[in-house]
């Protein structure tokens, strides 16, 4: 009995020692590809973009209020989603940024969030995101809370994480709600913590290595509820934004790394 418990033991421990040694070979991997990460191809092309007149009304972005001001972008990232007076909702990036080409360019923001994604004004809008993005790399996430709007989603972002269903008895805390998860090889953040929050949230957009393209939030989430076999979320759905919410509040303090890289 007492050899049995050895070798159990000593299994455990092997099975240990190369679980750590396939996260750090991941880790060492990503380390390798950041100097080059693709998704710089995305920022410049975004700042193109942002810079543009585009459109029906041939109008750039550059007066797209962010939450800093008009055509403020640096810092604008680590403070959405935030309530925004002129539509009266919480809004992240990616629902902000369909308001002001819509209102600023003369573009159909419900005809683009009906595109699939990676098609159409979606990509510009990736490639706008990523720019944002990368202009608040390093700085520190602070998610506004001030009002009522705000902490509503908040809210109801944290039901929505717990909320277990669909043929899985599935909710976004399962994967994501106790530290050491993982999924083969990839290492699952706890985003109930503002260090697993900033790693899961505070990463996207980001290059995803598996599909060569860059991904954003809305997209993230999409592909989360798909694993999950709920329906599809709307894009810029009050249920997505009240998620990124939750998580981007959780993330207080911890640091920026969009648009990174993904397996």
């Amino acid at each position: 009995m007492k050899s049995l418990l050895v070798a159990w033991g000593a299994l455990l421990v092997m099975a240990h020692a190369a679980a750590q040694t396939s996260s750090d070979g991941i880790a060492q991997y990503r380390a390798m590809l950041a100097d080059g990460n693709p998704a710089e191809l995305w920022e410049a092309k975004g700042e193109e973009l942002w810079k543009q007149p585009r459109g029906p009304k041939k109008a750039s972005l550059q007066q797209c209020d962010l939450g800093l001001g008009a055509g403020v972008v640096k810092g604008a990232f680590v403070e959405l989603p935030r309530y925004f007076s002129d539509t009266g909702r919480v809004q992240d990036l990616e629902s902000r940024l369909l308001t002001c080409m819509q209102t600023l360019q003369g573009f159909d923001a419900a005809a683009i969030a009906k595109t699939p994604f990676g098609h159409g004004e979606q990509t510009n809008i990736e490639s706008l995101i990523a720019y944002v993005s990368g202009q608040s790399r390093g700085m520190k996430f602070n998610v506004p809370q001030s009002s009522a709007a705000e902490r509503t989603m908040f809210e109801a972002g944290k039901r929505i994480f717990f909320f277990r269903a669909g043929p899985y008895d599935f909710a976004c805390a399962s994967c994501h709600g106790q530290q050491g998860k993982r999924i083969r090889l990839q290492d699952l953040p706890d985003l109930t913590t503002a260090k697993g929050a900033g790693a899961g949230f505070g990463a996207w957009p980001a290059y995803r290595v598996s599909s060569g393209e860059l991904w954003g939030m809305q997209r993230r989430l999409n592909d989360c509820f798909r694993q999950q076999r709920f329906p599809y979320p709307g894009y810029a759905s009050d249920a997505t934004v009240a998620l990124g919410v939750y998580m981007g509040v959780t993330a207080h303090g911890a640091e920026s790394i969009a648009p990174a890289l993904k397996r």
